[in-house]
């Protein structure tokens, strides 16, 4: 696309931090790449250390009731492109303003509903389908379906032009130094997750058995996975010792990791535990081995979406069986024995999987697409 478009975003907050996540590396994205975006967000507490620089060319609104559409200045910037996330609903007051701004210009904004990201069929036969707006200012307009996804017909995965070149310059040693981490050559690990019940039986297998044979040091990051691994030593006294009296496990808890630099944790770990959509699409870029606690919904679909994803893996029994055990809930964790990891099953998994999805173009270049042939 040879000019710039004026975007406006809309994201809700629901819990964690996974729809201001994409919402925002979408919007950083898109202003890298020369436009202009609006992010209209009920809560936008986490980018205070999610992105505390900002980004050039993206402006973070307040959406709140009532709703102050004069804030985007319509009249100056009309908007090209509308995108309400994982299903909310753009404030009604702000397309009535569109709808205004259309009826002077002669010109409708292409309005998108990005959804969340599965490997299910269902977002390969949903993907960029129509729906037409019925009622309301807008009727007579078209909203499209856009699914983020794994194939060539959905709506790819969001990756930044320049990420291999960046992952390419890591500096895995200097890296630790700067976080102040006194790395012994042990195997690291990334731990990102909610409290899974298997929590304890992993922490148990790495303090008597390390990964590979070797001694393990856990990267814990901020907020729940902190807590849910502090919980499981204070429940846990004897944890850290096996029957030989040896130890391991050690461990380092990180601080709050802004978005570029959760990139480099990945990178530089032998093994990641990552949550939540945006996460496990960084491990994906990241080519090492990976377990994604996925984010559990009462009637269990989230497991059909588990196994959706691995198969898309392609992954080998052993990380299949790792990751039913890491996502499941059980009375008695104590009961859930937690596998050996096949780091190198894992690794060459790991590595087909971005090859054959770097392949592909990324979500925001097929957008870009779609909305060019949408205008």
């Amino acid at each position: 696309m040879n000019h710039s478009l004026q975007w406006d975003i809309f994201c809700k907050i629901i819990d964690n931090f996974g729809d201001i996540g994409v919402c925002w590396r979408l919007a950083a994205d898109l202003a890298t790449r020369g436009h202009r975006v609006r992010l209209w967000v009920d809560d936008a507490s986490a980018l205070a250390w999610m992105a505390p620089g900002g980004h050039t060319g993206v402006r973070v609104l307040p959406w709140q009731a009532p709703f102050d559409s004069s804030a985007a200045r319509l009249e100056e910037q009309p908007t090209d492109v509308l995108i309400e996330t994982f299903g909310c609903e753009i404030a009604p007051e702000f397309i009535a303003a569109c709808a205004r701004q259309s009826s002077e210009t002669g010109l409708k904004p292409v309005w998108i509903n990005l959804e969340y990201l599965s490997a299910e069929p269902y977002a390969l036969r949903c993907h960029a389908l129509p729906s037409p707006v019925q009622r309301g200012p807008a009727a007579g307009w078209t909203k499209w379906f856009f699914y983020p996804g794994f194939t060539e017909a959905t709506g790819g995965l969001l990756r930044e032009p320049d990420l291999a070149e960046r992952q390419s310059r890591f500096d895995r040693s200097a890296w630790l130094a700067a976080q102040g981490i006194a790395w012994n050559g042990e195997k690291l690990v990334s731990l990102f997750c909610y409290e899974p019940d298997a929590l304890a039986g992993l922490l148990r297998r790495f303090s008597q058995h390390g990964l590979d044979g070797e001694p393990v040091r856990l990267l814990v990051t901020a907020g729940r996975a902190a807590s849910a691994t502090k919980a499981v030593f204070n429940d846990e006294i004897s944890l850290l010792r096996n029957i030989h009296g040896r130890n391991l496990l050690s461990i380092s808890y990180l601080p709050l990791l802004t978005q570029m630099a959760f990139d480099p944790l990945l990178w530089a770990c032998d093994l990641n535990f990552v949550r939540g959509e945006d996460s496990v699409v960084r491990a994906l870029w990241a080519g090492k081995p990976l377990v994604w606690h996925i984010y559990p919904q009462g009637d269990e679909a989230h497991l059909d979406k588990l196994d959706a994803f691995l198969d898309m893996l392609r992954a080998p029994p052993s990380l299949r069986s790792f990751h039913r055990v890491w996502n499941s809930k059980s009375a008695s964790p104590e009961a859930l024995q937690v596998p050996a990891p096949d780091l190198p099953a894992w690794q060459a998994c790991a590595l087909a999987a971005r090859s054959r999805l770097m392949a592909q173009d990324d979500l925001c270049t097929r957008l870009l697409g779609f909305v060019a042939k949408s205008r």
